[in-house]
């Protein structure tokens, strides 16, 4: 855990603004860790505080600039690795085995990655630097028995005394049981059921498909039919896990524990469901089955046209190919080829290794992040003066312009009357636009001159008529869908992935605002009230915001931060200046920012981790917003940004040493499940950073 900053009373400001508050407090003057005899470009003592020479800002923004070019696809995207937890290499195993496909090759190497971040503990996490997490230990042993690991090797021995500490394999989550059942190690009745006749119940029920999120429907709707026709693929009893069962299998409790503390709750009400399911199932009471499975395939196969697989995500597709093998599809029918093509796309093959490890590996991604990576990057590059007629950038804005969504998809049940539009996050995901993408796509736009001037015009308005409509009753922006906010839903046995809704964010609502303030848009339109009011309910008692799709307070602040100062709040609003002294407050003493993923299991913990290229540049374009310039604080930040540059233009922001080297995780999939190392985030936002920092000095006070 890092250092909390102190701070010091040294170096008043010059021309003390009292309206300010606090943010004149901050770093000490001393050049402590990252001399200027030694990094010319760390800063300058000025009026008392550190100030890094705006030569040296323009000079490092100009090397980020040259770096993130340089990445750029011959097509004009931009697309860099999207990473995750070891997981997706144990799917990845567990798929083919079940399956009876797969390149021994490419298995043996994702083994490889798998035991490459095994826990000191014998566990495996779902951040680097977090704690052993049950159902991933589970996996990753079961990993190792499906390749020929005997239980005797000392990984696997270590991995089998941490998970019986914890419980075993019945602690797992549905998800993990649920896979585990197909290679016959765990009970189908013992699992919570997902019975596809969930695919019948009519739009207006209370409880229907389209009040789960998005991802749940994608993930869930081919595990109903997975569920209901019980795949099973008999083992060697050398690949078996029963030994991970406390107390022997034959011994082992896997009923679903109801609430004795609490007899009347939504919980015990879901399991009670449960258990009648599961009864009539055993006596064979099922009338609509067939007409739900046939209902369930044809919602899944018409979401698999127009994408990169169902939902363009690895559980999706992954799901999706159980499901068709389980109807009969046999392996050369061309939906499983196509399925099974897009599933291994998201691999990244080193059979020679990476520079960071000799050893040959394989590794997974969850899915990939074009339009996203693109939109940031030609956003950050516009703001750090690239030309709006740069052809590198109007390549890239044609290529964006080309994935503009033209078919109505799953937000259309509940968003009546209005024209398709927007952009999704992959390459191809035509039923699934998201407003967060929507919204970073037109800040892009708006950075570029298009010779097309009317066409990108007549689709930046489309686009910003589609999220309006996408607005929440509350005035805030979830990601998928509108007012997907039924929180008892989190209550059925199978929502143990802790993603069942999709409700709406402060992250997006904030980059709503910025987006729209680019567009003309202002405090008069009583959406943009509404969302204001959204925002301010959601504060935390600390000043920080909560960061859904980002780790996690410092994402969840600055974009509300960014937000807030584009539609015209004014910087000294106490709510504004609260959140500023947050930041302030969770400062490194080395002058950087970071957050943990564990913030999310632990709120206390929120703004403290070690500090890394992109959460320093979002606590920086903070502060910036909030009207903080001059502070220690910020040009600490700055400072610490030029020290850690490399010579190539691009920040490291990773953690371990030769073969453990792995990606911070600054980005969330799931809260508290599954997060994502976004390996672009780490150039774009400290480009932003500087170059919001040049202008708001130029400007000055």
């Amino acid at each position: 855990m890092s250092t909390r900053f102190e701070y010091s009373q040294s170096g008043a400001p010059e021309n003390p603004d009292p309206a300010r508050g606090n943010q004149s407090r901050g770093v000490e003057t001393q050049t402590k860790g990252t001399a200027s005899a030694t990094n010319p470009a760390a800063g300058r003592v000025r009026f008392g505080r550190i100030d890094a020479d705006l030569t040296d800002v323009e000079s490092a923004a100009e090397k980020s600039r040259d770096f993130i070019f340089s990445q750029q696809d011959p097509e004009g995207f931009w697309c860099g690795e999207l990473e995750a937890d070891s997981m997706l290499e144990a799917d990845y195993i567990f798929a083919h085995v079940l399956l009876g496909t797969g390149d021994a090759g490419k298995m043996q190497r994702a083994l490889t990655e798998i035991f490459r971040f095994q826990n000191v503990d014998g566990g495996w996490s779902n951040y680097p630097g977090g704690p052993s997490n049950i159902s991933l230990s589970v996996k990753g042993y079961f990993a190792g028995k499906l390749m020929g690991m005997s239980p005797d090797h000392p990984a696997m021995a270590k991995a089998r005394e941490w998970i019986l500490a914890n419980g075993g394999v019945t602690e797992c989550n549905t998800f993990t049981k649920i896979y585990l059942c197909g290679l016959g190690q765990y009970d189908y009745d013992a699992v919570p059921a997902i019975p596809p006749e969930i695919v019948l119940f009519p739009n207006w029920f209370y409880f229907n498909l389209y009040e789960i999120s998005s991802w749940s429907r994608a993930i869930l709707v081919p595990l109903s039919i997975a569920y209901a026709k019980k795949p099973f693929k008999k083992l060697s009893p050398e690949q078996g896990i029963d030994e991970l069962f406390v107390g022997g299998r034959e011994n082992a409790d896997l009923r679903l524990k109801f609430d004795c503390k609490k007899l009347v709750s939504w919980r015990n009400f879901f399991l009670v469901c449960d258990r009648v399911t599961h009864w009539m199932e055993r006596i064979h009471i099922r009338p609509l089955r067939k007409i739900a499975l046939k209902k369930a395939e044809k919602w899944m196969l018409e979401r698999m046209e127009m994408s990169d697989g169902l939902g363009a995500i690895y559980p999706g597709i992954l799901n999706s190919v159980i499901a068709m093998r389980c109807l009969g599809y046999s392996l050369d029918d061309p939906q499983v080829i196509r399925a099974m093509d897009e599933f291994e796309k998201l691999g990244i093959d080193a059979p020679n290794g990476t520079p960071d490890y000799a050893e040959p590996t394989f590794r997974m991604q969850p899915c990939v992040s074009p339009v996203w990576d693109t939109a940031q990057a030609v956003y950050a590059l516009g703001e750090a003066g690239v030309s709006r007629n740069d052809s590198r950038l109007l390549k890239a804005v044609d290529w964006m312009l080309a994935k503009e969504v033209r078919h109505k998809g799953d937000w259309a049940v509940k968003v009546r009357g209005v024209e398709p539009g927007g952009w999704y996050f992959e390459f191809n995901n035509e039923f699934y636009p998201d407003t967060d993408d929507s919204a970073q796509v037109l800040l892009a736009l708006s950075k570029v001159d298009n010779p097309r001037e009317r066409y990108q015009y007549d689709v930046a308005q489309r686009a910003i008529e589609w999220l309006f409509g996408m607005q929440c009753k509350n005035g805030g922006w979830a990601s998928f869908d509108k007012d997907n906010t039924k929180m008892i839903f989190q209550y059925i046995p199978f929502a143990d992935h802790n993603a069942m809704l999709d409700p709406p964010t402060v992250d997006i609502t904030g980059r709503m605002l910025e987006m729209l303030a680019a567009y003309g848009y202002t405090r008069k339109d009583k959406r943009i009230e509404k969302a204001i009011k959204f925002i301010y309910d959601e504060q935390e008692p600390d000043g920080s915001w909560f960061g859904r799709w980002g780790v996690n307070y410092l994402y969840g602040t600055f974009l509300v931060l960014r937000g807030l100062e584009a539609i015209g709040v004014w910087n000294h609003e106490p709510q504004v200046q609260q959140a500023a002294e947050w930041i302030r407050s969770v400062q490194n003493a080395d002058g950087g920012w970071g957050e943990s993923c564990g913030s999310y299991d632990d709120p206390s913990a929120r703004g403290v981790g070690v500090s890394t290229p992109s959460q320093t540049a979002w606590a920086i374009l903070g502060l910036l917003a909030a009207g903080d310039k001059r502070s220690d604080s910020v040009a600490k930040g700055i400072k610490w940004i030029l020290a850690h540059q490399q010579e190539d233009g691009s920040w490291d922001e990773s953690l371990g040493e030769g073969a453990q080297r792995q990606a911070i995780y600054t980005g969330t999939g799931f809260p508290r499940v599954f997060y994502l190392a976004y390996h672009l985030y780490r150039n774009y936002f400290p480009l932003l950073a500087l170059t919001n920092y040049k202008r708001a000095l130029e400007k000055g006070d």
